[in-house]
């Protein structure tokens, strides 16, 4: 069931890439493995995926645990981090997806021993649900994080309302991109900012052809039937 979803998975990643001129390499799926358990997580790692995600601190220290003799997985953290979480958290990871506050960016700079791959989460959408910064604020923000050594600003992430027309969805990742465009033309060497973050099961193949680099799938990858 699981390779068989990875597989149709793999080839609308395909599809989706070719309808845009873009190389299926150009983009890294993230297993999101939080509705699974260890065994359905190291099944999807012997089909050759190597990059898993939790959006709990507990459940993601407790996966790497079980799945520790697979030295070639990379871990993603993509839920909110409270900031007391941190040092439970922060050194155990490969990235970071929800990087929202200054307060946040401070603390893991105190708690990390080493520099921590980090997505700034914007709230594109400017739905009072979601986290994130607001546009308008992001530039300003990046800015602020300029003394941060461990803080490394690999991209930016973003999620569509999960009830959204195509139109609106595929605005909302264009608007991303516009603005990861505008701080990698920075050159800012703490934050290169050539990632994007956005597309899950529902809107992956919208999100890569408006230039996705990672993409976050779990419901897809385990449904049954």
């Amino acid at each position: 069931m699981i390779a068989d979803n990875l597989h149709s998975i793999e080839q609308e990643i395909q599809e989706s890439c070719a309808l845009v001129s873009r190389t299926p390499e150009e983009v890294t799926l993230v297993a999101v493995t939080k509705s699974v358990d260890a065994i359905a997580a190291e099944e999807l790692v012997k089909l050759g995926v190597t990059n898993l995600a939790e959006n709990r601190v507990d459940k993601l220290l407790e996966k790497k645990e079980s799945l520790s003799e697979y030295s070639q997985i990379a871990w993603h953290l993509i839920g909110n981090l409270q900031r007391r979480k941190v040092k439970s958290i922060i050194n155990h990871i490969n990235y970071f997806h929800a990087l929202d506050s200054l307060r946040l960016a401070q603390e893991i700079q105190k708690r990390a021993s080493h520099k921590i791959n980090c997505f700034i989460e914007v709230n594109i959408s400017g739905e009072e649900s979601k986290h994130g910064i607001h546009p308008e604020e992001l530039l300003s923000f990046v800015h602020k994080l300029s003394d941060l050594s461990n803080v490394y600003v690999v991209g930016l992430m973003t999620m569509a309302p999960f009830d959204a027309d195509d139109e609106t969805i595929r605005s909302i990742f264009a608007s991303l991109k516009n603005l990861q465009e505008k701080i990698c033309s920075l050159k800012l060497k703490y934050a290169p900012c050539t990632e994007l973050s956005m597309g899950m099961s529902q809107d992956f193949s919208l999100a890569i052809m408006e230039g996705a680099t990672y993409i976050r799938v779990g419901t897809a990858l385990f449904k049954k039937g």
